[in-house]
């Protein structure tokens, strides 16, 4: 058997009433823990078709070299499949409950089951969101009966929930989790029974939050998807997660849920009407999208589709939640975070990514659609507590992201390796970049590089040289895909230059709205030394800065040039000394932090349209946002403060 699965010696047979998605998992891997295994469900034709999944899964575990092929029969044999109840509980001193969540289903099978049973055994449901201590008033053991929720699919994901009932006995609680660590699992106790226990408390209304955003139409499922996938490394989107899981389970569970704790979600009706059209993903070959292929894979989901969405918007109701579970003392803050990363995928616990997004931010979020739709999104009081602990410094990683308000400050932060790019410090900005957008107290982005030495030295060497020409153009492109983010960004981002600033390190830098350089600082695009050309759009972007001859120039001879040349030719806007360089760079942010903040993102459009060459379109656009500015507050207050000979304050609106 696997590493990390034993038999605990207090049980030899289990019992697994149902034999669907879960309850063939759940006996599969009991099997192959090396426990006998009944196997309950109503029709001869519903096991047959089990034990053949049983079977693929195990073969297909053995093809991966993660379980032993020669095993795969032995471990079928210790399972007795059957329709009758009395021979599928026999001598068995654990019964596991996996039948559809209806508490009207699950409450009668235990009434019959434990008729049968002998007095030590233990009930457990694999319930992912009925309360526990109704299932156990309908038995008269409620001390033995409690919650061993295992996730989808069960042979592959690491995490159990062991849930204790109002009655479930310490007893019963340990030999559940013992249970469940000898089949190789990591598990989280929820002490209190709560609906949703604790893994979907943080996902439902994740999902909920999603579909009230498509029926609010601030964006469509691809976009959302999109957004959390890449900008977040969540394995799947919402709707994608939907789809898979069943939008019919996903109905039916926010529905008990929401019957027993309102605050939790308010269940968007886009769901329900899809429960009731019967569009239940790719079960149905119809849900959020559609399922035509015999593989019933659904349409892939660009990065680019999701630029415009802010994930937070998304996340901020199950950070919420995460955070009212913490106040109130179910689950340490340790064991959230694990529950979070190994039962859904994250690649982090729920609030330490909500701490790298800011927790000022995500208040500041929640706040915002409680004042849009109502004081359901209202902070909890721990959210807000957290909060205050991080406003300075909002994000610290391979980038740190202090807020100075008006101004941010991103810092490239390897200074040991002189800046150099990686593909986590690219994530780590797309990541902040979407943090910023929504943050209405910042108005300019300041982007530098740690340690006075180097702006970025360009792209890691490390990690260029182990790829693959297929894996080198989709970096390449990835890149670019998120310099053009920075480029699209709606406020002034300016690239503040100290010491080298190289290949990809200039790239990043030619993003940028400005360019200001100390004194000493060099720039150039080395790549033609190493057999290589810019990677991440530099040969076009330099050509729009220094035009054709400067830049082939630059390019094809690789040499680097000073801080005074770069201006000369355009490549960089403003040059100052090292002395008093920090002040000179703090004047001039502050300059731009105090021009009104529509028409600077207007300005920034129009201009981009034609430096990509697009005229007719850029004066359509620029004709429309003159009209536009207009009618703004901003716009009465310049020419207001023109008039009366005053400084204008400018709000943004």
């Amino acid at each position: 058997m696997p590493r990390g699965m034993y038999r605990v010696s207090w049980l030899s047979r289990v019992s697994v009433l149902g034999a669907g998605v879960m309850g063939h998992g759940i006996a599969q891997l009991a099997a192959m823990a090396g426990y006998e295994v009944r196997l309950l469900d109503i029709e001869p034709s519903i096991l047959e078709r089990a034990l053949e999944k049983i079977r693929w899964s195990l073969m297909k575990l053995a093809e991966k070299n993660r379980y032993p092929e020669e095993a795969v029969e032995e471990t079928l044999a210790r399972i007795r499949t059957t329709t009758d109840i009395p021979e599928a509980v026999e001598g068995c001193g654990l019964v596991i409950e996996a039948v559809p969540e209806d508490i009207g289903l699950k409450r009668g099978l235990l009434r019959e089951v434990e008729d049968y049973l002998q007095p030590e055994a233990i009930i457990a449901s694999n319930t992912s969101t009925l309360p526990i201590s109704e299932l156990a008033d309908a038995t008269q053991r409620p001390d033995k009966v409690v919650g061993i929720h295992f996730f989808n699919p069960p042979q592959l994901m690491p995490l159990v929930e062991v849930i204790k009932g109002e009655k479930t006995s310490e007893e019963t609680l340990e030999k559940a989790v013992e249970f469940a660590k000898s089949l190789g699992k990591e598990v989280v106790v929820c002490r209190q029974d709560i609906p949703g226990f604790i893994v979907n408390r943080i996902l439902l209304p994740l999902l909920d939050e999603a579909a009230w955003t498509v029926k609010r139409g601030e964006a469509q499922p691809p976009e959302i998807d999109s957004a959390l996938r890449y900008k977040l490394g969540l394995p799947l989107g919402p709707f994608e997660l939907m789809d898979y899981t069943g939008i019919d389970v996903v109905y039916q569970a926010m529905r008990e849920i929401k019957k027993r704790d309102p605050r939790l979600l308010m269940l968007c009706p886009l769901i329900e009407e899809m429960y009731r059209r019967g569009w239940w993903g790719r079960k149905s070959g119809r849900g959020f999208y559609s399922y035509t292929t015999e593989a019933r894979r659904p349409p892939k989901i660009s990065r680019e589709v999701g630029e415009k969405v802010d994930p937070l918007w998304i996340l901020a109701p199950a950070v919420n939640s995460a955070a009212r579970l913490l106040r109130t003392g179910i689950i340490e803050r340790e064991e959230l975070e694990k529950a979070v990363r190994l039962g859904l995928g994250f690649p982090e616990g729920i609030l330490s990514l909500a701490e790298k997004l800011g927790m000022d931010v995500v208040v500041k979020t929640l706040e915002a659609k409680a004042a849009l739709y109502g004081d359901f999104y209202t902070p909890d009081e721990q959210l807000v507590e957290m909060s205050g602990r991080k406003r300075e410094a909002v994000y610290e990683g391979t980038l740190t992201l202090k807020r100075e308000p008006p101004i941010a400050w991103i810092t490239l932060n390897r200074p040991k390796k002189l800046n150099a790019l990686t593909q986590e410090m690219i994530n780590e900005l797309e990541l902040l970049l979407g943090i910023l957008e929504t943050d209405k107290e910042i108005r300019v982005v300041a982007l530098r590089g740690a340690g006075g030495k180097a702006f970025s030295a360009g792209a890691d060497i490390e990690f260029l040289k182990n790829l693959s020409p297929e894996e080198a153009e989709k970096a390449s492109r990835r890149w670019n895909n998120t310099f053009k983010l920075l480029e699209a960004f709606p406020k002034p981002v300016v690239a503040v230059i100290e010491g080298y600033c190289f290949g990809s390190g200039l790239e990043l830098a030619l993003a940028c709205d400005l360019r200001v350089a100390r004194e000493d600082s060099i720039l150039g695009n080395p790549e033609i030394d190493l057999g290589l050309i810019p990677g991440a759009g530099g040969t076009q972007r330099l050509t729009k800065l220094v035009g054709l001859g400067k830049a082939k120039e630059m390019i094809m001879l690789g040499e680097n040039i000073g801080a005074e040349e770069a201006l000369r030719i355009g490549l960089v806007n403003k040059v100052y000394p090292r002395e008093g360089f920090e002040e000179k760079v703090k004047q001039l942010l502050e300059k731009l932090a105090e021009k009104p903040p529509l028409a600077l993102k207007a300005a920034k459009q129009a201009v981009n349209l034609a430096a990509e060459g697009r005229f007719e379109e850029g004066i359509r656009f620029e004709a429309k946002s003159f009209g536009k500015l207009m009618s703004t507050l901003d716009a009465r207050e310049g020419i207001d403060a023109f008039l009366s000979k005053r400084k204008p304050r400018f709000r943004g609106e």
